[in-house]
C-alpha cells in the first residue's frame, strides 16, 4: 500500500470528520471504514485498523469532556463494567468470524434511533433535572450496556448510538453527559478490541495513524461544540446524523 500527499490529507480529512460525529454522535465508522477499504484494505484489516482512529479519538473526547466538568466520574466503574465484558467477546468473535452478516443489525439500529428521536425525543432527551440512575438501577441498561460493548467489539460501526439508547435512554442522562460516558465506553472496549486484532495481525499501523491524527482535532473541535449546545439543538444534530448514517450504510 503506497501513500502520496492526496491519499494522506483524504484519509485524515475522512478521520477529521468521523472523529467529529463521533464525539456527539455516532456512526463516523460508516466513513472511515469505506475509506480504508478504498485504499486497499481488507474488510478483516480494515476493521482492525480502524480502531486505532477510535481509540485515539476517544481519549481525546475523553479528556474534552473531563476538562469541561461534563464527566460522571462516579459513573464510570459501574458503566466499563458490561461494556467491556462485551467487548472482549465482540473483539474475539470479530477475529473469528466475517462482519458482513452485522450490516442488516446495523441499519435496523440506527434507523430505530431515528425514529425514536423523532417520535418520542423524551425517551433520549431527559427533562432538564432528571436524575440519572445507575446500571444496577436498570437491569436493561446493563445489558444493553453489554451489547453495546459486543457490538462494539465486533464491528463498532453505529456502536454510538446503542451507547445513547443505554445511557440518555435507559439511564437518563442528558446527551451532553451521555455522550461523554459514550466516549468511556467506546475507550475502554477500544482498547480490549484492538489488542485482540493486533494479536490476530489485522491491524495496518501507517493508515491508522492518518486517519486517528485527524479524528483526534475532529474530536477535540467537537467536545468544545457539543458543551456549549442545548440538548435540544444537540437532539436534532443526532437525527440528522442518524438520517445519513443509514443512506450511508446502503450505500456501502
Amino acid at each position: 500500500m503506497q501513500f502520496d500527499i492526496f491519499s494522506i490529507l483524504l484519509l485524515a480529512l475522512t478521520g477529521f470528520i468521523a472523529g467529529g460525529i463521533n464525539t456527539v454522535a455516532g456512526g463516523g465508522s460508516n466513513i472511515t471504514l469505506p475509506a480504508l477499504m478504498m485504499f486497499g484494505l481488507p474488510a478483516d484489516i480494515a476493521n482492525g485498523t480502524n480502531r486505532i482512529a477510535i481509540f485515539m479519538q476517544s481519549a481525546t473526547g475523553v479528556a474534552g469532556y473531563d476538562k469541561h466538568k461534563t464527566l460522571d466520574r462516579p459513573a464510570i466503574i459501574p458503566i466499563l463494567i458490561p461494556s467491556m465484558l462485551g467487548g472482549v467477546l465482540g473483539a474475539i468473535l470479530a477475529a473469528l468470524t466475517p462482519n458482513i452478516f452485522l450490516k442488516p443489525i446495523l441499519l435496523l439500529t440506527v434507523l430505530s434511533m431515528s425514529a425514536i428521536i423523532l417520535l418520542r425525543p423524551q425517551i433520549i432527551c431527559p427533562p432538564e433535572g432528571t436524575i440519572a440512575l445507575r446500571p444496577k438501577e436498570n437491569h436493561l441498561a446493563w445489558w444493553t450496556l453489554f451489547a453495546a460493548g459486543v457490538y462494539g467489539g465486533f464491528v463498532q460501526a453505529g456502536v454510538g448510538f446503542i451507547l445513547l439508547a443505554a445511557l440518555a435512554g435507559g439511564l437518563r442522562y442528558d446527551l451532553i453527559r451521555a455522550n461523554a460516558l459514550k466516549m468511556v465506553c467506546a475507550l475502554s472496549f477500544t482498547s480490549v478490541a484492538l489488542a485482540v486484532f493486533i494479536a490476530f495481525d489485522q491491524v495496518w499501523w501507517l493508515p491508522g495513524f492518518i486517519v486517528g491524527a485527524g479524528s483526534m482535532l475532529g474530536a477535540h473541535l467537537a467536545v468544545k461544540v457539543a458543551v456549549r449546545t442545548t440538548q435540544n439543538t444537540m437532539k436534532w444534530f443526532l437525527f440528522v446524523i442518524t438520517l445519513f448514517s443509514v443512506i450511508g450504510g446502503f450505500l456501502v
